[in-house]
């Protein structure tokens, strides 16, 4: 274990003033790589700071990212995760802004645009903001535009989503929870990033919420002009899952459903920051009967 944390690090000396620091773990994903990369440097009106983390990298995504003089980088000889790997590409952020983007993302363009649009209008630093992903298939995800532009690279309609993304009909929501999403450095410390017990990452985003949310953070949105599109688990479906619905559970006293749905209405219209819900009863009570499951469960 102590060599999956022998951590190879570069970070460029800053030759132009980046607006956000965009945080890309990746896991033996370079075609997918390559491209998130590509849209963010023809797709951004903003320059950026680019941090990506190479898992293994034995794919060759190690020497490509060596070879390119504007990415910085971290890397770790095995897959330590996504937790582990944000949290290690956070400490060569340079601006004030954390992004993180799955590496099976594509960015629209006006993207970034759009975020910092909302957050100059703000007048603090308490915010979580998400953009608006578009995906191939129905998951059952509200706050998702469902059009298919390609499931995978080799069927990716690039063009066609570059003619047609910003026509599709979607509203500001509520309830900003998974990337790309950005938050304030300052949140970001406060909280400590994302908490590496839900390592190798499922459940590490509403964890992350629950986290800002404690903070005091009450306008998590999701930016309808701001949008990426997400060819869906190219790294996930391969990796062997931890138990995050449990450990949620555990740690906060209450299923991640119960949080998404109750605290962030996750999905529904924006209508301004949120605030404190009204748990149903029958709701609290499912709640303590599942923590008290897990406890039953747990060994002598």
């Amino acid at each position: 274990m102590a060599d999956a944390f022998s951590i190879q690090k570069r970070k460029h000396d800053n030759r132009e003033e980046a607006v956000f620091s965009i945080l890309i773990p990746t896991w033996n994903n370079l075609p997918y790589l390559k491209l998130c990369i590509q849209s963010i440097k023809r797709n951004s009106k903003f320059h950026h700071q680019l941090i990506v983390h190479v898992n293994e990298g034995n794919d060759g995504t190690l020497e490509w990212i060596q070879s390119q003089p504007d990415i910085d980088f971290t890397a770790s000889k095995t897959n330590i995760g996504v937790c582990y790997a944000l949290n290690i590409c956070s400490a060569l952020a340079t601006t004030d802004y954390i992004v993180y983007l799955n590496d099976d993302m594509y960015l629209c363009p006006g993207w970034d645009e759009a975020l910092l649009d909302e957050i100059k209008g703000l007048g603090h630093n308490a915010f979580f903001f998400s953009c608006t992903p578009v995906e191939p298939a129905e998951t059952g995800n509200a706050c998702v535009i469902v059009k298919d532009f390609g499931r995978d690279i080799e069927s990716f309609r690039e063009e066609k989503l570059l003619k047609e993304y910003a026509g599709l009909e979607k509203s500001d929501w509520s309830g900003s929870t998974w990337p790309p999403n950005i938050v304030h450095k300052d949140y970001w410390n406060l909280v400590g990033g994302y908490s590496t017990e839900f390592s190798p990452g499922m459940y590490s985003d509403p964890d992350f919420s629950m986290k800002l949310w404690k903070a005091g953070v009450r306008l998590f949105k999701g930016v309808s002009k701001s949008r990426a599109y997400h060819f869906g688990s190219k790294s996930v479906g391969r990796v062997v899952k931890n138990k995050g619905y449990q450990t949620f559970v555990a740690k906060w006293g209450m299923t991640s459903g119960t949080f998404t749905r109750i605290f962030l209405k996750s999905g529904a219209s924006f209508a301004g920051p949120l605030t404190e819900p009204e748990i149903p009863a029958l709701v609290r009570w499912k709640n303590r009967f599942k923590k008290l499951q897990l406890g039953l469960k747990r060994p002598a």
